[in-house]
This record gives C-alpha cells, structure tokens and sequence, in this order.
C-alpha cells in the first residue's frame, strides 16, 4: 500500500499487489474528504509507477481512478501492461 497521512490518521491509500508474473495490480485508490483536490491520488499512482519501474513490474490498473490517470500520461505508458 502507498498511504498519505492526515492528522496522523490514513488520508489517502493506493493498494496493490505483486503477481509472481511480475506484474502489479493496482486494486484501489481513495483520497479522504480533508485531501480532495490537492493530486494526492496522482501522486499516489506515480509513485506506483516508480515503484514498478525500478521494479520491473508492469502495472494492470483494475482501479477506475488508476486506470484513468495512467491512460492520460503518456510517460507513464512504458510500465503499463498492454492488453492483449
């Protein structure tokens, strides 16, 4: 999980898991109400992509916020997991 915190309680959260095929599934993403408006949820999902990339993963966005956010970057593109 990358998480952002608010007032030493959970503001935001991106979850995800690692496949054994090298793969990372983004799950889920949610900013809480007092962070709305300020990218958290961007920022969360480029450090996903970070993360993958030093990784060698390939991310499969199954989050709808992830998704879309990853198909408007097209230089986040190299570690997005191509459909078949």
């Amino acid at each position: 999980m990358f998480f952002v915190q608010d007032d030493e309680e959970l503001g935001a959260e991106m979850i995800y898991n690692v496949t054994s095929a090298n793969k990372m599934i983004i799950e889920h993403t949610e900013v809480g109400e007092s962070l709305r408006g300020q990218n958290i949820g961007l920022e969360l999902v480029h450090a996903g992509v970070e993360y993958a990339r030093h990784h060698g993963l390939k991310i499969i966005p199954i989050c709808s916020f992830a998704k879309k956010v990853l198909d408007k970057k097209p230089d986040w593109q190299d570690v997005l997991e191509k459909e078949n």
